[in-house]
């Protein structure tokens, strides 16, 4: 699939789900204006019309960019994912077309981590159920089940990026901490790592989960699990949905094992405000329940809305791959005189022989020459020393490589 060279201003980018308007300022200030905005996601069938002439798309989690939607996106070079999670983009076939997707990883670790934190406040205090009897005409003035967090133990599952901020937070406040992570992490602070789940759930009187999305993540906190906590422990999750098995939670705090909850992420969330939010832990007077917002604030938004465009904008720009998700990662100088081409392909002997044969045939000198691989597909990046112009067959013969997936020329 060969990409002549666009102008900037024939770039077309769609901007789905109300991102923040700092996507928008990013790309405007970088030149580019042929920007189609969306407040809401798209039903499939406008959204595969949409995309079908778009260069860049710009989703968060509610767009769901599968193998069917991809393949319809005829010009699709770069996908932006204004969130932290990227499964609802079918990342092996943006792979496959020679689309790297970039999301934004740690603008909102401080949103959530800061949600984590009041949460477990609150259950410890028993907050939700005053708030709730106060609003009916209720007056439940007591310290009865109500406790500091100062000296109480967090157990952290899964030390990245949210968990080793939450737990700074945490100790500032003079909490404990303990965390379990499948790869060994140091250590921030005074926090100590368990060699067990198990360990860290026998242990905490606050367990908050933060794993990916992944077939090992899927249901790994269950019935067992809630067993092995502390007796009135409480349970958060501001992870993935997955994760938990929602059912074996409410059976956990029904029968009073698990003192409370909040619960950010679900397993089945709706598709819109319009629809209905159902859940086993609805009605529960101790459980938080919260939308899919723990990174949900003007901060992080604007953040994200930055961060990812400006990712876009380089790849665009420039070819730079760094921070992609799905793809090899090529850092890049900025383009100086001369072409710039992008050839991606299935990696196959004799691609860099090929391109190397073609330079030579025409007189080009390489001024650079980067390349990455992942095993199956391959991604180079090649400077020449002069402007390559539309008649002289090197398009043509570049493309014509066996395994080329994509060839895209910067100006």
């Amino acid at each position: 699939m060969s990409k002549l060279s666009l102008a900037k201003d024939k770039i077309r980018i769609l901007l789905l789900e109300g991102v923040h308007e700092n996507a928008v300022k990013v790309f405007e200030n970088a030149g580019y204006s042929n920007i189609e905005f969306h407040k809401k996601a798209l039903d499939e069938s406008v959204l595969k019309e949409k995309i079908k002439d778009a260069h860049v798309v710009g989703v968060r989690s509610r767009t769901q960019l599968t193998q069917e939607v991809i393949n319809s996106a005829e010009k699709l070079f770069s996908v932006g994912c204004f969130c932290i999670g990227t499964n609802q983009v079918d990342l092996r076939t943006a792979l496959s077309r020679g689309v790297p997707v970039f999301n934004a990883p740690y603008s909102n670790t401080r949103s959530v981590a800061e949600l984590v934190l009041g949460e477990a406040i609150m259950l410890m205090r028993g907050i939700v159920q005053k708030s709730a009897s106060c609003h009916e005409g209720g007056w439940i003035k007591s310290a009865a089940g109500s406790y500091e967090v100062r000296g109480k133990t967090l157990g952290i599952i899964g030390y990245g990026h949210i968990g080793s901020q939450l737990s700074i937070l945490a100790e500032a406040i003079g909490m404990k901490v303990v965390y379990f992570d499948v790869v060994n992490k140091l250590p921030l602070g005074n926090a100590q790592p368990c060699e067990t789940m198990d360990q860290l759930l026998q242990r905490s009187d606050v367990v908050s989960l933060h794993v990916p999305d992944t077939p090992e993540t899927k249901n790994m906190i269950g019935a067992r699990e809630f067993g092995e906590m502390k007796a009135g422990a409480h349970f958060i999750n501001a992870a993935r949905g997955t994760v938990v098995d929602i059912p074996a939670l409410a059976n956990a705090i029904k029968d009073g094992h698990v003192g409370g909850a909040a619960v950010d992420v679900f397993p089945s969330e709706p598709k819109g405000a319009e629809d209905e939010f159902v859940s086993d832990l609805r009605g529960l007077s101790n459980v938080i329940l919260t939308p899919h917002i723990g990174g949900s604030t003007q901060e992080a938004q604007a953040n994200i809305g930055t961060e990812v465009a400006e990712k876009l904008v380089k790849y665009s720009d420039d070819g730079s791959t760094f921070g992609a998700v799905n793809f090899m990662e090529v850092s890049l100088p900025v383009k100086g005189a001369g072409t710039r081409f992008m050839h991606i392909h299935h990696n196959k002997p004799g691609v860099m022989a090929r391109i190397a044969e073609i330079m030579e045939e025409h007189g080009f000198n390489i001024l650079g020459q980067f390349l990455q691989t992942d095993g199956e597909y391959g991604y180079v990046v090649v400077d020449v020393d002069v402007d390559i112009s539309e008649g002289l067959g090197v398009r043509q013969a570049l493309n014509d490589i066996a395994g080329t997936i994509r060839l895209r020329f910067l100006r």
